[in-house]
């Protein structure tokens, strides 16, 4: 059910309970709209963790863009994380050395076969003429697995402080990362899909890990590594964009410091 609601000048935001029968529990969701637009084709934005979007706040962000005119308005959804979030923001295909991520495939299809009929069900007067997906740390994870996996559906993923690291050995069980992240795998045992683009940001200040020694943060290196598999698969500069925040933390505040360069990136004018 439709909770209240508040417009700001170019967006009013809806907030909405969907009864997921995949994940069998309630999935709140924020819709960002833009104003005036119906009867207009708008690109929709899925973001995973949508509970931080107030927290930007990202509705002001959004309706700042589209007001300059910096941005084509969007159709945003946030989407908020459950209690179990580990499991259901991991890789579809396998779980990770710990077992965690074993609702992937559960959410993967919530967001297929009912959160994206509900958005389509219950705003009928907009159309989509391409769709986008968002996720942060764990959630950025779930986003470019299941764009990867549906390109058909998906052509945009922006990924901030993704969990790259998500591995099927742990470190001391002859790990190997050139066999045994997760998505990085996926990737390289996948093929080359027209019209994918990738947006990958990581923090210098993210983490201080580094596994191997070279000086450069484990997130860092994750990030690198991943857009060396797309650059191998065909892949260009022109479809992979990277952005480090020298001062970005693995944190909310520089995630939105981030978004504004996603958004141009994928939307602006």
């Amino acid at each position: 059910m439709a909770q209240a609601t508040h417009p700001i000048k170019h967006i009013t935001v809806t907030q909405h309970t969907i009864t997921s029968k995949h994940l069998k529990r309630e999935v709140r969701i924020d819709l960002y709209v833009p104003s005036q637009t119906e009867n207009q084709s708008l690109s929709l934005l899925l973001i995973n963790d949508g509970q931080d979007l107030p927290k930007m706040p990202f509705d002001a962000m959004l309706n700042t863009l589209i007001s300059t005119k910096e941005i084509a308005p969007v159709f945003c959804v946030g989407i908020y994380c459950g209690d179990d979030r580990m499991n259901e923001y991991g890789v579809a295909s396998q779980t990770d050395y710990k077992g965690r991520g074993a609702k992937a495939t559960a959410y993967t299809a919530f967001v297929i076969k009912e959160l994206i009929p509900f958005i389509k069900a219950t705003n009928p007067s907009y159309s989509f003429y391409e769709m986008a997906y968002a996720g942060f740390s764990m959630g950025g994870l779930s986003a470019v697995d299941i764009v990867w996996h549906h390109p058909k559906l998906f052509s945009k993923v922006g990924i901030f402080s993704g969990s790259l690291w998500w591995r099927s050995k742990d470190y001391n069980d002859g790990y190997d990362e050139n066999k045994h992240r997760i998505m990085h795998q996926q990737i390289r045992e996948g093929q080359y899909q027209k019209g994918l683009k990738f947006f990958i940001q990581c923090g210098a200040l993210d983490e201080t890990a580094d596994r191997n020694n070279n000086g450069i943060i484990d997130s860092i290196d994750d990030a690198m590594d991943l857009i060396r598999e797309l650059k191998l698969k065909g892949y260009t500069d022109e479809e992979i964009t990277y952005l480090e925040l020298q001062d970005g933390k693995h944190d909310v505040p520089s995630w939105a410091k981030a978004f504004p360069s996603f958004l141009k990136w994928g939307w602006g004018k």
